[in-house]
């Protein structure tokens, strides 16, 4: 019998029951949210809370509730079912946690907490920094990652096997983290970069829609892991497919626009003739 013939143990999940409770997941989850918040209060007793901190503290949060959506209720759960909880659930930890965790600055607040605040306002070393920053890399690892996993006999196997599970969503969680950081290097660069990382969100974007196009319009089931899984729902298998390749095609987009729509306004700005008064100030 094939491996993506064996169905899970036990009734389909519903939303009271769609829980679970990994120590692989909630564990680095509790320690990170520890050290973050400690971070958090001990940087607001020495300086204040100010604006920017509650917006920093905010994104993280929500990035965290991103992540518990994925990988604790509801979406892990019904990813064993199906095939278009199985692509929110990738979308979430690709292109949603990512940017809403990096935004919270948690590299700086976490390594006061760890090391104190002199550790922690010294820079990178530049090869560190160099290579969490690198685009073309990152860009190549975000698409190869979700078009790996989304190979017919690679979501078979993370069906069939909890280790191979775990370890597809930790890569694509970590390649998500590794894109967005080198993109959110371009959003901060003064000097430039709007470029390089235009491409590389159009990249993402092009190669995302590809294969959401691919799931809406096959005409036949590409993921014979999930037939009879997606029955057990009483979803039929076809519509689930096309739901899938939807979330992939359109909503999955929209945090790469918005970036986009970010790093070009950047750039039109740095293309623009400086005013005559600026210019003869500044020679």
């Amino acid at each position: 019998m094939p491996v993506w013939a064996a169905l899970p143990d036990g009734p389909p999940p519903t939303l009271a029951t769609a829980w679970t409770l990994s120590p692989w997941t909630l564990l680095p989850l509790l320690l990170a949210v520890g050290l973050y918040a400690t971070g958090c209060v001990r940087r607001w007793t020495h300086t204040g809370v100010g604006r920017a901190d509650l917006v920093a503290t905010g994104a993280f949060a929500c990035g965290v509730l991103t992540v518990l959506l994925a990988l604790v209720w509801p979406l892990d759960a019904f990813a064993a079912y199906a095939l278009s909880a199985h692509v929110a659930q990738h979308m979430t930890l690709l292109a949603l946690a990512p940017p809403l965790l990096l935004a919270g600055r948690p590299g700086t607040v976490i390594a006061a907490t760890v090391a104190g605040d002199r550790v922690a306002r010294r820079p990178l070393p530049r090869w560190l920094d160099g290579a969490a920053t690198a685009l073309a890399p990152a860009t190549v690892a975000h698409v190869g990652t979700m078009l790996a996993w989304h190979l017919p006999a690679a979501t078979s196997a993370a069906l069939a096997s909890e280790p191979v599970h775990r370890a597809m969503n930790a890569s694509v969680l970590l390649a998500g983290l590794w894109f967005w950081s080198a993109v959110w290097r371009r959003l901060r660069a003064r000097d430039g970069g709007a470029v390089g990382g235009l491409v590389a969100l159009v990249t993402a974007m092009m190669m995302m829609g590809f294969l959401g196009a691919l799931l809406t319009f096959a005409p036949r089931l590409l993921y014979p892991a999930y037939s009879d899984r997606t029955l057990l729902l009483g979803v039929d298998p076809a519509r689930d497919q096309q739901l899938a390749g939807l979330l992939m095609w359109v909503p999955s987009g929209l945090p790469y626009l918005a970036v986009g729509l970010v790093l070009a306004v950047s750039l039109l700005r740095r293309l623009e003739p400086e005013p005559e008064p600026a210019r003869r100030a500044r020679d």
